[in-house]
């Protein structure tokens, strides 16, 4: 009976890994070069949380700002591309601010 149970959510696990597989490949498929984008965009997000995190209290703006715009501008592309307007409001507006925040910088 309790091997029964656990093989039937193995294979419900397997099911849903295989459906995450598929969701991915068709997003691939679908358009290349937007899903090579969001894939840099995203791993440079994580790298710039992650240098924010490490170098706290002394982050390296300049360097910090430039992942973050370049990314955020990346994503906006790609939400352009995918017609999501949430995304592209969201991602413009994140360009914007840091942008802001990086000519202050430069001012200064």
């Amino acid at each position: 009976m309790v091997r029964r149970y656990f093989y039937k959510k193995i294979k419900n696990v397997i099911v849903i890994l295989k459906n995450i597989v598929d969701w991915i490949r068709n997003d691939f498929d679908s358009h290349p070069v937007r899903f090579v984008v969001e894939l840099l965009a995203w791993a440079m997000s994580i790298g710039a949380a992650v240098l924010f995190a490490l170098t706290v209290p002394a982050v390296p703006f300049m360097l910090y700002l430039t992942i973050t715009i370049s990314g955020c501008a990346m994503y906006a592309w790609a939400a352009w591309t995918r017609q999501s307007f949430g995304m592209l409001a969201n991602y413009i507006l994140l360009t914007m601010i840091d942008s802001v925040g990086l000519a202050r910088i430069l001012i200064q």
